[in-house]
């Protein structure tokens, strides 16, 4: 058999493998050496491409693609730096745990390590960031090397999927000639009729033996004043198994806005959206010491609910996980629970007696409803960036996503995002919790034709221009909301700010760009506005939701001005909670 058949037919096998194994989407950076893989997988019948020619914003367009639709998604490229620049997306999969398989095209091995052009070592190149590294022979025909390819196909995806999701690394030597040639007959393989992977994999569900339950029962039998804590996670499950729990046991539950908890059709009577605002205070805090604390998913954006939690090191805690993993940056003594949260909260709910309603929960309700006011009724109307971000989460659509850049972004949301019965989900970069690649990620989550509204500082939506491109490519509808306080607002909120010498601060932290991101909006084709008020800030909002493809929104602020909006909006929160724990 002569060399195209060869490379023609080992290819082949390998990508229909991975569509048996349920891989449905590949992101494509056009290069040569990556030819054979490139037009095999466009060549596949069950597999969509998207081609997108810069590899850094292809490579978190494919991480948000792979959030929103929970599939593994592969990435392919050539050899060469186009693989380094996947390596910013492939760490952020890792610490958002999402599957991603990524597909390097090589040199072969006679021509590494001599000089040859666009050949750097590939080999384990991502380190321990990839849950699993393979580099593949050289193509050869015979039926043990097309089961060879087809087991590791096979095993890639299942590998991305299972126990803690994350990427996948296979390296591809070619040799040239590199085009195939599709007019062979069968070239997908004997198992074409067959529609199952070539090595099926089965996991369990986890959940607790009875002598582990009678054990936390024996731990929290004499604790009244518990506390539920609901981090970032993804199970759509969990929502009503846990405000079951929760409302059985009347105990109260603090939801981080990426729990997937705040919105939906499920009881919210115990939810606690508005802890950031009232936790920042010490008084408070120590007035709310709990007996323990059970915690679902990662640690919640809060950072006073970091404090609180240091604060609190003395009582007992626990961390309910699906898969083995640490995730406990406090550094407290905790009882890791690695088992399905679903399972693990109807377990619990049986040996839970019902509970009268508790002065414990009263307080913390009281307490979210003070805040929950102040935050939502607001008598400046000037559009703010809290007043943007509010005006923005009440007109998001139904059965929309919502992604959420890093930063100020994140935590406005965690503030304004109050209890709703609209069904819309929320997604964000949390695992490494950049700023770069946002604007991709979201657009990969659009990807799926799913409507999504990106909310993003302008540093940020600086960092990821290239990303807009694949959102006029395929026409995609993304609405961007753009807050621009021309620099860097976190740092504002940090002891950074506090220095005297302003230039300084302005040169290192501040980093104002003075773009005008008008050009930016023109270059993509994008509809594009500068609302000056609340009003005109919420009729571009709904014109953009009657109007496809990209729309972006600009909203100008102040940072020093925003920072004081802020915190004159905690202090009264805060004022008022400790007038009534003093009544």
């Amino acid at each position: 058999m002569e060399h195209t058949e060869v490379l023609t037919r080992y290819t082949a096998n390998f990508v229909d493998e991975l569509a048996k194994s349920g891989v449905t989407d590949v992101v494509i950076s056009p290069g040569s050496r990556s030819t054979p893989l490139s037009m095999t997988m466009v060549q596949h019948p069950q597999i969509k491409e998207w081609i997108l020619v810069d590899e850094r914003s292809a490579a978190f367009f494919a991480l948000g693609l792979a959030k929103e639709s929970e599939k593994t998604v592969a990435l392919v490229c050539t050899s060469g730096t186009a693989a380094a620049n996947y390596f910013p997306a492939i760490v952020e999969a890792h610490y958002s745990r999402v599957p991603l398989l990524i597909l390097t095209a090589d040199r072969p091995h006679e021509l590494r390590d001599i000089g040859a052009p666009q050949a750097i070592d590939q080999i384990k190149m991502f380190g321990g960031y990839v849950k699993w590294f393979h580099e593949m022979a050289l193509p050869e025909a015979s039926d043990a090397m097309f089961h060879y390819v087809r087991r590791n196909a096979s095993r890639a995806v299942q590998t991305a999927n299972q126990g803690v999701c994350g990427p996948v690394h296979l390296n591809f030597p070619f040799r040239e000639p590199l085009v195939p040639d599709f007019n062979l007959e069968n070239i997908w393989g004997e198992e074409l009729e067959e529609n199952r992977p070539f090595t099926p994999f089965y996991d369990g569900i986890k959940q607790l033996t009875s002598e582990q339950i009678e054990e936390i029962k024996n731990l929290l039998q004499h604790h009244k004043k518990g506390l539920f804590v609901v981090g970032p996670q993804t199970n759509k499950q969990l929502a009503q198994v846990i405000v079951t729990l929760a409302t059985k046991w009347q105990i109260p539950i603090l939801a981080d806005p990426l729990s997937q908890l705040r919105t939906g059709e499920h009881n919210k009577g115990n939810i606690v959206e508005t802890y950031d605002a009232f936790l920042r205070d010490n008084a408070i805090r120590k007035s709310l010491t709990p007996d323990f604390i059970i915690r679902f998913g990662a640690m919640p954006i809060s950072k006073a609910f970091l404090f609180y939690m240091k604060e609190n090191a003395h009582i007992p805690q626990f961390v309910v996980e699906p898969f083995v993993g640490i995730r406990e940056p406090v550094g407290n003594s905790t009882n890791m629970v690695h088992v399905d949260p679903v399972l693990f909260c109807k377990q619990v709910e049986k040996h839970v007696p019902h509970q009268s309603r508790s002065e414990w929960l009263e307080t913390w309700i009281k307490m979210n409803d003070i805040a929950r006011y102040h935050l939502v009724n607001e008598e400046d109307m000037k559009l703010t960036e809290g007043n943007a971000t509010r005006i923005l989460l009440e007109q998001v659509p139904e059965e929309s996503t919502l992604f959420i850049g890093n930063s100020m972004a994140i935590r406005d949301v965690d503030t304004f995002l109050m209890v709703s019965e609209k069904r819309f989900s929320l997604l964000a970069n949390r695992g490494a919790n950049g700023i770069d690649g946002v604007v991709s990620s979201s657009v990969g989550a659009g990807a799926t034709r799913r409507r999504v509204t990106l909310l993003i500082g302008d540093l940020s939506f600086y960092h990821d221009m290239n990303g807009l491109l694949a959102a006029k490519q395929y026409h995609l509808d993304v609405t961007i909301v753009l807050m621009n306080n021309n620099g860097g607002g976190i740092f504002s909120y940090l002891p950074q700010a506090e220095t005297k010498n302003k230039k300084q601060f302005e040169l290192l932290f501040g980093t104002p760009l003075h773009l005008d991101f008008k050009h930016t909006a023109a270059l993509y084709e994008a509809n594009y506005s500068v609302p000056k008020s609340i009003e005109s800030f919420k009729a571009a909002l709904h014109q953009s939701y009657q109007e496809r493809g990209l729309s972006i929104i600009e909203v100008k602020s102040d940072r020093t001005e925003n920072k004081e909006w802020h915190r004159n909006k905690w202090q009264q929160i805060q004022s008022e909670i400790l007038q009534m724990r003093c009544e």
